[in-house]
């Protein structure tokens, strides 16, 4: 009875920036049809900083039942096969037991993990390797060197990674070892004809992209750093630095890392240098000139984080022609006056037709084809010598080469081939005079 149902329930994914209102619209939706909500955010999967991380508060995650949140403590390390391993399950069992799955979230690989099939490692997979493991002072290696290795090893991947790119360098060298096949030659046999993956491992999914005018979004997410402070953020980060942090930077020759866990909070590597303020310290007129800077950089980071959310979203759903995407359909969050018209009916009507199978008058976005003219591969590395820069991918190459710092560059360096190209003319001029002198003399 649960499988046959599940097939009339739709898997609901919620997208959008920061602030734009996923937890409220997921919050209504589970109220709505008897579902149960899916955390994809790398950071509120941890205990801990739920202020700086954006968490729903404790009112919220009672009011509906809650996945993949507070389920790790802060020094463990969790990657995205593991996260992908965890909730697909998670995802089938409520479709057993006719409830509509809500994944909400903003880390981009936890979404892909659940919608295409293109990671390595399938639950099941049992695949032998000559290589064994990657041996651990391989990782302590700099990150060039790791791409020539893996140049050598598998080209084809070599190609798609920028030499800079040390954890999925790394990663791809650790699949060759841990299964004696290349990362390429598996990306190649999941995707079929897709270059960039494999299929849909839902096809019921639907995707609702919240979408907010960039002037309102940015004073909104400025008034959220004030509430963040408010609601007790600095409190939080010195209690959490104090507890889990503070041993790492005892000895003074360790940078601090904030590339794993939950260290990778916005917030943390902004106040940074405030952390490791003494308390004596914290009320000087530098300390308070070190937390302004902080707060500055704060609001900062979290603006570019939503613009990094929106690039991604429009990156991998509308500009893919090689690939197979699920209807997303736009909600305006702008207006939260006009929220329960301009999103929490709408958002109704589309699960209801889906559900009912009756036609939906709600047009899901089309796909941007004044951005995939440009053929979106990551199958090629170019290199700018210009500029002196690596770029992955035809397009980011295209959009390099057409931006003004990269014109810039190239005025300068022609004025300077002139300027070289005068000078030697001039070389060889006074070269063949005084030749002709000797000559006459």
């Amino acid at each position: 009875m649960g499988l046959k149902m599940s097939r009339k329930l739709p898997l609901v994914v919620i997208l959008g920036s920061t602030g734009t209102g996923k937890t409220k619209l997921s919050l209504e939706l589970a109220k709505k049809f008897n579902g149960e909500i899916v955390g994809a955010d790398s950071m509120q999967i941890y205990k801990e900083l739920d202020i700086a991380s954006a968490k729903a508060t404790k009112e919220e995650l009672a009011s509906a039942p809650h996945h993949m949140v507070n389920i790790l403590e802060p020094h463990e390390k969790f990657t995205v096969l593991e996260y992908r391993n965890q909730v697909l399950p998670i995802i089938d069992d409520m479709f057993s037991r006719s409830k509509l799955p809500i994944v909400v979230g903003g880390t981009n690989y936890y979404i892909e993990s659940i919608l295409w099939k293109l990671l390595v490692d399938e639950p099941g997979t049992k695949v032998k390797s000559e290589f064994g493991k990657l041996p651990n002072n391989e990782h302590e290696l700099p990150s060039p060197v790791l791409h020539e290795k893996l140049k050598n090893l598998d080209p084809v991947m070599a190609k798609r990674l920028h030499p800079n790119n040390k954890r999925k360098i790394i990663r791809s060298l650790e699949v060759l070892y841990q299964k004696g096949i290349t990362h390429s030659q598996i990306i190649e046999e999941q995707g079929g004809s897709s270059k960039s993956g494999g299929g849909l491992r839902y096809d019921n999914a639907i995707v609702f992209w919240l979408q907010c005018d960039k002037d309102v979004l940015d004073k909104r997410l400025d008034d959220r750093v004030a509430k963040m402070l408010e609601e007790g953020l600095l409190d939080e980060l010195l209690r959490f630095h104090k507890l889990y942090n503070e041993e790492r930077f005892k000895d003074k020759t360790v940078d601090a890392d904030y590339s794993k866990g939950i260290f990778q909070s916005i917030g943390f590597k902004e106040f940074h240098s405030y952390l490791l303020l003494q308390d004596d310290e914290k009320n000087t007129e530098q300390g308070k000139k070190i937390l302004n800077e902080s707060l500055k950089m704060l609001k900062i980071a979290t603006k570019r984080y939503a613009r990094k959310q929106t690039k991604w979203t429009i990156s991998r759903f509308l500009a893919r022609k090689d690939r197979q995407v699920p209807p997303m359909y736009g909600l305006d969050t702008t207006n939260v006056s006009e929220w329960n018209e301009n999103v929490t009916k709408p958002a109704f009507h589309i699960v209801d037709s889906f559900i009912s199978r009756k036609k939906c008058d709600i047009e899901p976005i089309p796909m941007r084809e004044d951005l995939y003219s440009i053929p979106n591969t990551l199958e090629e590395t170019y290199i700018c010598e210009v500029c002196k820069k690596i770029l992955v991918g035809e397009r980011q190459y295209e959009v390099h080469m057409k931006c003004r710092k990269h014109k810039m560059m190239l005025a300068k360096s022609k004025r300077e081939l002139k300027a070289e190209l005068v000078e030697e003319s001039e070389d060889m001029a006074n070269k063949v005079l005084s030749t002709r002198t000797q000559q006459r003399i």
